[in-house]
């Protein structure tokens, strides 16, 4: 249905205009007014001009960089939102300058539903996905029995299909993710051995013979994301070490400019000295025998809405990275802290051997870990959304991963300790033996687990933690007959994607429950109170997630596209209305 926006600008002008001539100076009165109507269709608007009947030219600019001589023109923007609209007659006779808000549609975001799937094959099929606007597919990471990018027709997404694929063996040893923007496609791409650097390959979109560029990255590239506005690729480097911790490379985030794919890749050797400050606020640098530039493991990168900042998640550390754009350079590190499961709100069940579903207070702490991380913007303040999955580090040559039940305890700090170690109790729980035991004594004064089993929201400036979702997304899988007690020893419901939209107007946020085979949605347009909405089950370990707001969507109506590694298989929500 068309929306009608029709807005009278109505502006008068009276101008006094001096005319000098041979004999005299003459003054001549001209009164001259300009102003308009518009009517919006989607994001097509007519503009009609009303102006004084001695307009002979016109002069509009539609505050998105386009233009027009004509009377009446007709313009298509790329975006909704709100535009400075200027029209100007007889060379600027008499001028109109107003806002034009070219509104979304109207949408419950509480009413996505599923509208179609695509296998592509087994597990490892369809692990990360993006979506490409102007031609309207998906390209989809499968390492199910190879590394391919499976290309996707999504001019349709009730009927979507497979329509080539992107082998991309010959450039290293997987790929892990891909990004579009606008005309290009970029890769992730490790090499061979996975502690050796790997690349970033990136194509036209439009054109996928051959790829554009091939950008040497650091170790492990995992995941690759555009700034907003296209200008710089950015890839984090997790820098894994080998299995045997006998090789252990620097983590770091490579920034490749678009406009010449020049690029530099920037490490954490600046931040060596800082490993004991880190520590006061639960920062983890532990490894055998590495610095920190070493230890830090880049999961995830999100770009501030308007690009000057890039956040990079070091998950097995319990912190984030800054990114200051324009200088290229890491500005910070911000550690998390600890969620303290003891107090109210923040409840868990922490046993699979205790008969059913017990969410319960207990003495442990959870380190944030964040898997993917989502930046956005509210009344000027940038915040980002953290999923805090937790990981542990389980390698030949170092393990830090325990049960309770394993672990020595201090007979002050947890005087039931032989109540707590059975299985009912904590005793199934897995934590680290890394942290905790404070006085270096081998025995542990605390218990420290992974994740949080929650999601976050950080303030981007200060790293304040701003709100955590406690129990909220685990009492809700619940409810909805999803949560996966047989993981309760370990993280829950493991959030893991993130994805911020916009729906009517206001940000939603759509968080993957790995365990859980869901995706939650909030609405956080009031960071420090957001609002559940409703959960929606997926397939088998949901991970990539990509929103498309309706300017982009081929239904016009917004889209979620989930891409589940369990299972191969693409799913398409929309909401209903």
């Amino acid at each position: 249905m068309k929306n009608l926006f029709k807005i009278l600008f109505a502006a008068a002008f009276m101008s006094t205009i001096m005319i000098s001539c041979d004999n005299d100076d003459q003054i001549l009165n001209n009164d001259s007014f300009a102003n308009f109507n518009f009517e919006q269709n989607f994001l097509t608007v007519d503009f009609t001009s009303v102006t004084s009947e001695n307009a002979t030219s016109y002069d509009w600019n539609f505050g998105d960089g386009q233009t027009s001589d004509a009377e009446n023109p007709t313009i298509t923007y790329e975006n909704f939102g709100s535009y400075t609209v200027t029209l100007s007659i007889n060379d600027e006779d008499a001028t109109v300058q107003r806002t034009v808000t070219v509104a979304p549609p109207s949408e419950d975001a509480s009413s996505f539903a599923q509208i179609s799937s695509l296998p592509i094959g087994g597990e490892g099929a369809a692990e990360i996905a993006a979506h490409d606007a102007i031609n309207q597919q998906l390209f989809v990471v499968n390492n199910d029995g190879g590394s391919t990018i499976d290309v996707i027709d999504f001019s349709n997404p009730n009927t979507m299909s497979v329509t080539s694929s992107i082998d991309v063996s010959a450039y290293g040893g997987g790929v892990n993710s891909v990004a579009v923007s606008k005309q290009y496609l970029a890769a992730a791409i490790e090499a061979n051995v996975a502690t050796d650097n790997g690349v970033i390959v990136v194509w036209k979109a439009d054109s996928l013979a051959g790829p554009v560029a091939v950008v040497t990255a650091g170790a492990l590239p995992d995941m690759v994301t555009f700034s907003p506005d296209g200008s710089y690729i950015l890839s984090a480097n997790e820098g894994e070490p080998q299995d045997d911790y006998s090789v252990d490379p620097e983590g770091s985030v490579t920034i490749v400019e678009t406009e010449n794919f020049s690029s530099l890749t920037l490490g954490f050797s600046g931040f060596n000295n800082m490993v004991d400050s880190l520590a006061k606020d639960a920062f983890r640098v532990f490894g055998p025998g590495a610095t920190l530039a070493q230890d830090v493991e880049p999961e995830y990168i999100t770009v501030s809405p308007d690009g000057s900042t890039a956040y990079v998640a070091l998950q097995e550390n319990n912190g984030l990275a800054v990114i200051d754009l324009a200088a290229k350079r890491i500005s910070g590190l911000l550690p998390l802290g600890l969620k303290d499961y003891s107090k109210e709100g923040n409840e868990i069940d922490p046993s699979d051997d205790d008969a059913g579903v017990n969410f319960r207070s207990v003495p442990v702490f959870g380190m944030y870990q964040p898997d993917a991380i989502a930046a956005y913007e509210v009344d000027g303040t940038t915040y980002v959304i953290s999923a805090n999955e937790g990981d542990a580090r389980d390698y030949g040559g170092f393990s830090e991963e325990v049960r309770v039940s394993d672990l020595p305890l201090d007979a002050t700090a947890f005087p039931d300790a032989a109540t707590l170690k059975e299985n009912e109790n904590l005793g199934r729980l897995l934590v680290t033996n890394v942290n905790g035991d404070i006085n270096g004594d081998g025995i542990y004064e605390a218990l420290w687990s992974f994740g949080a089993r929650s999601f976050s929201i950080w303030n981007g400036g200060t790293g304040k933690l701003e709100w955590d979702s406690g129990n909220e997304l685990e009492e809700e899988a619940n409810k909805a007959g999803l949560y996966p007690d047989g993981r309760s020893d370990a993280k829950g419901v493991e959030p893991e994607g993130v994805v911020v939209g916009s729906v009517s107007g206001s940000p939603v946020a759509f968080i993957g429950l790995e365990r859980a085979d869901a995706v939650a949605i909030y609405d956080v347009s009031e960071p420090k109170e957001p609002k559940f909405l409703s959960i929606l089950e997926t397939g088998d370990a949901p991970e990539g997630l990509v929103f498309i707001n309706p300017a982009q969507s081929p239904t016009r109506k917004s889209l979620l596209v989930v891409a589940s590694e369990g299972d191969g298989t693409i799913r398409v929500y929309e909401t209903a209305n």
